[in-house]
């Protein structure tokens, strides 16, 4: 390998690969679909390899390509951190942070938090990335993690902020129309709401009884913003977390001596980022905002 390979192909051939197609990733990375189908070729041409076969489907990496993903990926991650580090003067509550967030939290609840945050610091950049999925912090995929399973990794700094209490929640005008159920019994007459393919979502539902089997739902999905959005269109019964489904004036809580579950809620950060002071501002504040609405004095408005 006589030529020396430059940062942009890798990226060029991470996006390729992750993306599965040329144009998906000329689109991604704001390139011409030739661009990057000239750049995919330089680059096997420099490595001496196939990287992408064609198919039917789109393109197929090879087994090359594949022994590559975790390298360029790491590459990608450190040059993400690379310029997150490099965003802020040394020293000073300013710059950007990366949060991974669950997906409802990061609909509902966290933006009144980074509202005020800004209002705090305003000199901070957030990128939010919603996902279920845990963020690999250990990788510095991302800064800082809002989480519901507790972090086991030792080289975490991890601070629970809530036991969040998950109940059941329907419109008013659905119970106008279907009446309020008074017992779990009673939901076998109703249309409830609930997961589609979530494996631990299943799990909790099937555990609930038969009135959460997934043949009796009328809408299944894994979004949690969206079950909670079908509930407030009249769609049927659907979970929610409580602070927040008693906080929206369009929704009423169902069977209100009843919790589903309590989701543990956990602020975690690497510990080598722990004292970084943009980090510790940013975990200290959602470590705060999160206690409040356990309290009850900072309930997210709906």
């Amino acid at each position: 390998m006589s030529s020396p390979i430059s940062w942009d192909d890798q990226r060029i051939f991470l996006a390729v690969l992750e993306t599965g197609s040329l144009s998906a990733a000329a689109r991604q990375l704001g390139l011409s679909h030739p661009t990057v189908r000239t750049r995919i070729e330089a680059l096997e041409h420099v490595l001496g390899a196939v990287l992408f076969t064609r198919s039917v489907n789109g393109l197929t990496p090879t087994e090359t390509a594949e022994a590559l993903r975790e390298t360029a990926r790491t590459m990608a991650l450190a040059s993400d951190l690379f310029v997150r580090q490099a965003s802020a003067p040394h020293g000073e509550i300013a710059g950007t942070v990366r949060i991974s967030v669950p997906e409802m939290m990061g609909v509902e609840v966290v933006p009144p938090m980074l509202r005020t945050l800004r209002e705090k610091h305003p000199r901070l950049r957030v990128e939010l990335s919603l996902s279920n999925a845990q963020a690999d912090i250990l990788a510095h995929e991302v800064d800082l993690a809002v989480r519901t399973v507790a972090p086991r990794q030792g080289a975490l700094v991890a601070r629970k902020v809530a036991a969040i209490p998950i109940g059941l929640f329907a419109s008013p005008d659905y119970i106008a129309r279907r009446g309020m159920p008074e017992t779990l019994d009673d939901l076998a007459e109703h249309d409830v709401i609930g997961p589609d393919r979530s494996r631990s979502d299943i799990m909790i539902a099937e555990g609930l009884g038969p009135q959460f089997s997934l043949d009796r739902f009328v809408l299944r999905t894994d979004s949690h913003p969206a079950q909670v959005a079908a509930a407030r269109a009249g769609v049927g019964i659907a979970v929610c977390q409580v602070p927040l489904g008693e906080a929206d004036l369009r929704l009423v809580r169902v069977i209100p001596d009843f919790s589903i579950h309590l989701l543990d809620t956990w602020i975690v950060t690497h510990e080598n980022l722990s004292r970084v002071p943009r980090i510790r501002a940013v975990f200290d504040h959602l470590v705060t905002a999160f206690g409040e609405i356990r309290t009850g004095r900072g309930a997210p408005a709906a």
